[in-house]
């Protein structure tokens, strides 16, 4: 019997050769196809690209095929690419979508189908249900057209994305200071789609781009997985300081999320990176427009726009919900506690290069290392401070959820409970000093327990009430 297959936070993941298999990837490519035919979508292009994963380049080549059998046109990538390139060449060559095979951060045991649309963003959750219901049920549905042919028929026409996007970039920032500013900036790409980006992109200047973990290894030695927060990073934080390195830069392993580390080689978590992101728009380059958040992110976004009189709109997790609410509202910023975030004037994805690049802006504009820039931040909206735990599970996500409840806290960690959100997961506010988040990932058996507070003596007091409340202590 075939494999159900669920779209969770973003897209399909499983793993290679159990579930996520050549015949999985044809059926999901064919139901892509069939939610795009029946709304009218015949003859159109659909961008097709991929990542540094085992055999990423031959699930791709598959889907083109499938999409072509359709009746569909196909840009497939000529190499491995990042998630951000992907999207905007969705906007760039007009197509209609594209399909994404990436795990993004996910070990290397695992690949995924991430599917957008035509504004390059993710796909809304009632659009990703819909393709759920067009993956027909067994192989026998799927058509398809040999790629040899269809390149030959022209419904695969094979392409490179990085110029147009290189001429994007050049549009949303100046990279001359930058180049000119004399750093060290060491770049860790995690094995992935980042490498050899930022060296392209800042050469010819003062400026030094080292890069650590620059090839293809699809099992990411150095590392769990290529996910770019702590104990991942790591090795990039000790090359920071052997290296003395002004700043780190890491992109995950479809290059779409970034993690930063300082000039000491310390880590700086992914809500204070969210929040420096948002100050460099609102203060350094005096943008203002809506900020949308993750209801897993920080609270220091709400200070600033209370400040700096814009709105901040939350909503769930993923970019499934962040996409759409971005292209609503027009908004200056948007992203998620997991280090992605995405821009106005660009597509509505994360980008974890600009994002990367937007920070040494940063950080060359007001002439500061990143240990001050959080110092500026902070001297905003105050010291905050956030950890998260993921845990593995058995049994039913629905169950232990009512369990929690049920349990209804009074007081998390001596702190009094203040207000419950339950639309994704279940967030506790604890009032000024913080909050608490259990939520059940939407692609893996895992529970994650989130917390952010301004009392750092407090943070792993909350985690462990959480954990305790997940039935998990």
């Amino acid at each position: 019997m075939s494999v159900k297959i669920r779209f969770g936070t973003d897209g399909w993941r499983g793993v290679i050769a159990e579930d996520y298999t050549f015949a999985n990837v044809r059926r999901c490519a064919q139901g892509f196809a069939e939610y795009l035919l029946d709304q009218g979508i015949e003859d159109e292009w659909v961008v097709v690209g991929y990542d540094k994963r085992f055999q990423s380049e031959s699930f791709a080549a598959a889907c083109a095929e499938v999409l072509a059998g359709n009746g569909l046109r196909v840009y497939l990538t000529e190499g491995a690419t990042p998630t951000p390139v992907i999207s905007y060449s969705v906007v760039n060559k007009s197509a209609v979508g594209a399909i994404n095979i990436t795990a993004s951060h996910n070990p290397p045991t695992d690949n995924g189908f991430k599917v957008r649309d035509q504004h390059g963003g993710a796909i809304d959750p009632v659009g990703l249900k819909a393709i759920e219901g067009y993956i027909p049920d067994s192989e026998e549905r799927v058509k398809r057209v040999n790629k040899t042919e269809a390149l030959a028929q022209g419904f695969i026409v094979q392409f490179n994305p990085e110029p147009a996007y290189i001429e994007q970039i050049h549009r949303l920032i100046d990279l001359q200071p930058i180049k000119d500013a004399g750093l060290t900036v060491l770049v860790d790409p995690m094995w992935g789609n980042g490498a050899g980006w930022f060296p392209r992109l800042l050469e010819g200047g003062s400026t030094r781009v080292l890069e650590i973990h620059n090839l293809r290894n699809p099992i990411f030695p150095d590392m769990k997985r290529p996910e770019p927060i702590p104990p991942n990073v790591d090795v990039g934080l000790e090359e920071t300081r052997a290296r003395k390195a002004d700043v780190l830069i890491i992109t995950d392993g479809d290059a779409d999320r970034v993690g930063v580390g300082d000039e000491r080689g310390e880590f700086i978590d992914q809500l204070r990176v969210f929040g420096l992101l948002a100050y460099y728009l609102l203060e350094v380059r005096g943008e203002r427009g809506p900020i949308i958040k993750t209801l897993s992110t920080t609270t220091m976004l709400n200070k600033l726009g209370k400040l700096y009189d814009v709105p901040v709109i939350e909503t769930g997790v993923g970019f499934k919900y962040v996409a759409p609410a971005m292209l609503k509202y027009n908004a200056m910023i948007g992203g998620e506690e997991s280090g992605g975030y995405a821009f106005r004037k660009h597509v509505p994805e994360r980008d974890g290069i600009l994002a990367g690049l937007c920070v040494l802006d940063m950080m060359v504009r007001l002439g500061k290392k990143p240990s001050q820039l959080l110092d500026l931040l902070f001297d905003k909206v105050g010291a905050h401070y956030y950890d998260r735990i993921d845990t593995s599970f058995m049994g039913d996500a629905q169950e232990r959820r009512r369990q929690i409840l049920e349990a209804n806290p009074k007081s998390i960690a001596g702190f009094k409970v203040t207000g419950l959100n339950t639309s994704d997961g279940l967030k506790f506010s604890l009032g000024e000093d913080g909050w608490l988040l259990i939520r059940f990932s939407g692609t893996e058996p895992i529970i994650r327990v989130y917390t952010e507070t301004t009392s750092k003596n407090h943070v792993q007091a909350i985690l462990e009430d959480g954990l305790r409340l997940a039935g998990l202590k």
